[in-house]
């Protein structure tokens, strides 16, 4: 058994299955704080954000045959019906303005990319460079995310830097792979 079949297999067997009344529970247990400060964040609204990890919790339970372990972790499926839900709870509000709605809010959220969906994306990144080896994470960590070159993380590595460019080389290729099958980039 591959290192990655082993990860998948344990991966499922500690996330809750949203499919019974107890899954939804664990689940909420785990996530649902975390879910409900990303949405009261989001809208400013903690009593929309009360209602909005509510639905979200619905909808996975709706939809828990469509979760798909493999695909990505529990957590951020959830935030992903979050951010639908979020987007839904705004599109809302915009259609019936609140009295008194805050003009900062409404300029934040015409204005700019939205801050959650940079985290939801830190996020998925942070997991997908997760499921690489730890040469190839290492190797885009140094080059992409830092800028240094593949001649200084060759030296400090002690290796040649025609291995550390292959290195980087593969990683990227398999991350490219890992978003791809998590519906990040286009095929």
């Amino acid at each position: 058994m591959g290192v990655r079949t082993w990860r998948a297999r344990r991966k499922e067997a500690l996330e809750p299955s949203l499919g019974s009344e107890k899954g939804v529970r664990e689940a909420y247990r785990e996530y649902g704080g975390e879910l409900l400060g990303y949405a009261r964040n989001a809208l400013g609204d903690a009593q929309l954000a009360e209602e909005i990890v509510q639905e979200v919790f619905l909808r996975a339970w709706r939809s828990s045959g469509s979760f798909d372990a493999r695909r990505g972790s529990l957590r951020t499926w959830l935030y992903a019906i979050a951010r639908n839900a979020i987007v839904d709870a705004r599109r809302h509000r915009a259609a019936r303005p609140a009295a008194g709605a805050d003009e900062s809010e409404q300029a934040r959220e015409s204005g700019g990319r939205d801050p959650y969906d940079q985290l939801l994306a830190r996020i998925e990144l942070s997991e997908a460079l997760d499921r690489l080896t730890p040469q190839h994470r290492e190797a885009v960590i140094e080059v992409y995310l830092l800028g240094r070159t593949c001649a200084d993380l060759a030296e400090e590595l002690g290796i040649p830097a025609s291995s550390a460019r292959s290195r980087l080389y593969y990683g990227i290729r398999a991350l490219r792979g890992i978003l791809e099958e998590n519906g990040w980039l286009a095929p």
